[in-house]
């Protein structure tokens, strides 16, 4: 014999009736069959919703009676198109009189627990008909028992309490008796020893079926959803949570407790000392494996079998110095609320006594909060105790597992996971089965604290980044490009399941939290939402992605001042803009610092080389203990490919525009000619060597005219190239006279920095320079005879995206 139960998702449309019925036929070819249902999807609320409809004195609880009615019908002749009357017949007897209860309740304007219990009992005795009289008219040999003839209970409404011995008794005698291969029970529903309808709770129908295994000692219970399985997580908020194949009674009884829907608590008892199994099966997916819930877990020894919340918390803390070292307040506090039926969901006290903390549902703040304050007024008055601190929109976070206990370093694994993510732990509970590690969290971290930990504990070879990219002009676009093509190649080897998250331009910005599609995505952006750098850095922080990355891939001083925002909510920053790190030393200290606090990486590799490693060796050689005591360098692409380009048979303005539009320099090329750039760049190294210097402090040797330095735009500017050729020529005319090349040259020595045009003669690492590469020579205490010298592409879209690239990865490394 076996016992199925359905739940209100695989009854609620004669499409996944049709399933049920199907698999109950199929399992009656080779034994007895017990088929427990619950109302039909969505029922029960409407049930209760047109009581209160009714209570208040609102006569829309019509409409959802008629709903309710529609629903019903619409069912019966679907799944009966050709003799529907008879079941049509008695589901309008039952809604006959569930009109006639719902105007009785519209006149007194009163709804008792009896009365309630009497109203959702409609829903299961309607589909359990309905189910069952469908099966007779396909000729399936099926009968239907009214449960409230079998599961007595007390008189405790809404939640009655099984008279077991009873109950027990007249399942048996009935089962014994019967002949038909499937039997289909209405779950939910009982009577009480005095004849009255009573419920054993939302959910009860699972427990229904319990009661039934337990008092037949069948094999296994089947419990029939619209999953497979308990998940690790629930799959709604995590894609990556799978089903759980086996688990213990008492994991499941802890992940149901801490809201995993699929089971419903009370459900395990009558089956637990029985050691009969639970199977959590899939009506949509029958074939699925589902999940296996037993005493033995066939030796599999995962610390951690999964992850649970339960949302719309409340947080009440009693605390106060006349507390510590009297006994009894706990007692009180305790017994207020059990008075007051409000379940206490988590509790924690430190051992100083000073506070307790206790974790309710938030409907049940104001009669909680009403009753302690009178239970403690006298304390209060007096002083000894404070005033009742209620904290709302709250979640508690469970991470359970037989095995954790057996496994160093879970809590820790898990707080700094969460605290890598900027997630703020409220309060803590822990028992000392270590069965169960529950914290309090802020509802809005929930999608991403479940995130994290599933991450950590279930999915540790592969880290998820959530980029959100700022600029995708040149280089921007350059980097969409690589991140699209590289996207396979970072998850099957590098364990990194890259997603960009966010995009914006100028003009438009679009967000998607699983993920842009990056097939099409320039024209996904032009039809985005109208762009906003405070509208960009608030969607990124409401999205509360985990491993969450913003790349600043502008030229913009306003991007640059929204790094501290990012850097606050553990967003970290990825920017090939120089204007943070050279802006004023302050301001670089402080976003150094705010990356520490917040653990929010702050990555700028792309500031100096575009894609050579600079920054990086700068700071592995720190580090490593060694001192920087010099360094020269040309660190300007954009300027070494003009002056590897001008001669005495070009024009200097035509060598500046031909670098334009490569894409060598930036929009304004004076950024570039004024040797600005090259100033911001050694200023960065020389502040990442330990040195403080402002940009002020680098001296710059312009090379250019005075009407180019004076010039008040870019087309004015290029004017000025034009006019000032014979200037430029001559500084060409004096480095071939002295057989020299003509490089841009930045120098840090002594604490001192600065940027000029040199003349470099044959034999120096420097004159040989080609392109637009870029090199550097670090002197150190090391390296004090031959310095390191790092030589390479240092300007392009495509290096520039792929040092930003590098950052990135470097990230997901971490």
């Amino acid at each position: 014999m076996k016992v199925l139960k359905f739940g209100g998702t695989s009854v609620g449309s004669s499409k996944n009736i049709n399933k049920v019925i199907n698999i109950l036929n199929s399992y009656a070819q080779n034994s007895k069959v017990i088929c427990v249902v619950s109302a039909v999807g969505g029922i029960t609320d409407k049930l209760l919703l047109a009581g209160r409809q009714a209570q208040g004195k609102d006569e829309s609880f019509k409409d959802t009676f008629k709903t309710i009615q529609d629903t019903h019908h619409s069912i019966i002749k679907e799944l009966n198109p050709d003799n529907n009357t008879s079941i049509l017949a008695y589901a309008e007897e039952k809604l006959n009189e569930l009109y006639s209860l719902l105007e009785g309740i519209f006149l007194i304007n009163e709804i008792s627990p009896k009365t309630s219990d009497k109203l959702v009992s409609f829903g299961e005795l309607l589909s359990s008909f309905i189910i069952a009289e469908t099966m007779k008219n396909r000729t399936i040999l099926a009968s239907r028992k009214n449960s409230q003839e079998l599961v007595i209970t007390n008189s405790n409404f809404t939640k009655a309490e099984v008279d077991y011995k009873v109950t027990n008794a007249n399942i048996k005698t009935y089962f014994e008796s019967t002949k038909e291969n499937i039997t289909i029970l209405p779950g939910f529903i009982a009577n009480s020893t005095f004849g009255e309808q009573t419920t054993l709770g939302r959910g009860g129908s699972d427990f229904t079926a319990a009661i039934v295994a337990a008092a037949l000692h069948v094999e296994q219970l089947e419990i029939w959803t619209d999953v497979s399985g308990m998940y690790t997580t629930n799959p709604k908020i995590v894609k990556q949570a799978y089903p759980i194949t086996t688990i213990s009674y008492q994991e499941a009884m802890e992940l149901s407790h801490f809201g995993a829907k699929v089971l419903y608590p009370p459900t395990v008892q009558p089956v637990l000392d029985l050691n009969i199994p639970i199977h959590i099966k899939n009506t949509m997916e029958p074939e699925a494996v589902g999940t296996i819930i037993s005493k033995d877990t066939n030796g599999i020894s995962t610390p951690v079998k999964g992850i649970s919340n339960i949302s719309n918390i409340a947080l009440l803390t009693l605390q106060g110095s006349g507390m510590v070292g009297i006994p009894g307040f706990s007692k009180r506090l305790f017994e207020t609320l059990s008075n007051e039926k409000v379940n206490v969901i988590l509790i924690t006290q430190a051992s100083s006594e000073h506070s307790i903390c206790i974790g309710i549902e938030e409907k049940d703040i104001e009669i909680a909060k009403t009753s302690i304050d009178i239970t403690f007024e006298n304390e209060i008055a007096l002083h000894k105790i404070e005033p009742l601190i209620v904290e709302k929109n709250l979640s508690i976070v469970a991470l359970v597992g037989d095995n954790m206990k057996n496994h160093q370093g879970i809590s820790g694994k898990m707080f700094s996971s969460l605290g890598k993510n900027n997630i703020n732990i409220r309060a803590i509970a822990q028992g000392a089965s270590e069965r169960n590690i529950s914290i309090v969290i802020n509802e809005n971290d929930v999608n991403k604290a479940l995130n994290t930990l599933h991450e950590a504990f279930f999915e540790s070879i592969t880290k998820q980044l959530n980029v959100f990219i700022t600029g995708v002009g040149n280089v921007g676009e350059r980097l969409v490009e690589q991140i699209k093509q590289q996207k396979k190649y970072l998850k099957e080897h590098l364990k990194i399941n890259l997603r960009v998250a966010g995009l914006s331009n100028s003009r438009k910005m679009i967000f998607d939290g699983s993920g842009l599609n990056l097939k099409d995505w320039k024209t996904d952006l032009n039809n985005g939402e109208t762009a906003s750098l405070k509208g960009f850095f608030e969607k990124a922080k409401s999205l509360n992605l985990r491993n969450s990355i913003f790349v600043d891939v502008t030229a913009n001083a306003d991007v640059a001042s929204l790094y501290n925002n990012y850097l606050r909510e553990s967003i970290a920053v990825v920017a090939c803009n120089k204007i943070a790190c050279s802006s004023d030393f302050s301001n670089y200290k402080e976003l150094k610092r705010l990356s520490l606090k917040y653990n929010a990486p702050f990555l700028f590799e792309t500031n100096v080389g575009a894609g050579l490693p600079i920054i990086d060796t700068l700071n592995n050689l720190v580090a490593s203990g060694d001192k920087i005591t010099s360094i020269q360098a040309v660190l300007s692409g954009s300027l070494n490919f003009v002056f590897n380009n001008f001669n005495d048979s070009t024009k200097f303005y035509d060598v500046v525009k031909q670098a334009a539009a490569e894409g060598y320099t930036e929009p304004d090329p004076r950024i570039d000619l004024s040797g600005v750039d090259v100033a911001r760049k050694i200023l960065i190294l020389a502040r990442e060597s330990g040195v403080e210097l402002n940009l002020d402090d680098i001296e710059n040797t312009s090379f250019l005219s005075p009407s180019g330095l004076k010039s008040g735009s870019v087309e004015e500017f290029y004017k000025t190239l034009i006019a000032d050729e014979a200037h430029y020529q001559s500084l060409y005319a004096s480095a071939k006279a002295n057989n020299c090349q003509l490089k841009y040259v930045a120098k840090f020595d002594d604490g001192k920095a600065s940027v000029s045009l040199q003349e470099i003669p044959v034999g120096h690492p420097f004159y040989n320079l080609e392109g637009s590469d870029n090199i550097v020579m670090f002197y150190t205490e090391r390296y004090s005879q031959q310095p390191m010298i790092i030589k390479g592409a240092g300007a392009g879209a495509d290096v520039t995206a792929s040092g930003l690239f590098a950052d990135i990865i470097r990230l997901g490394n971490n």
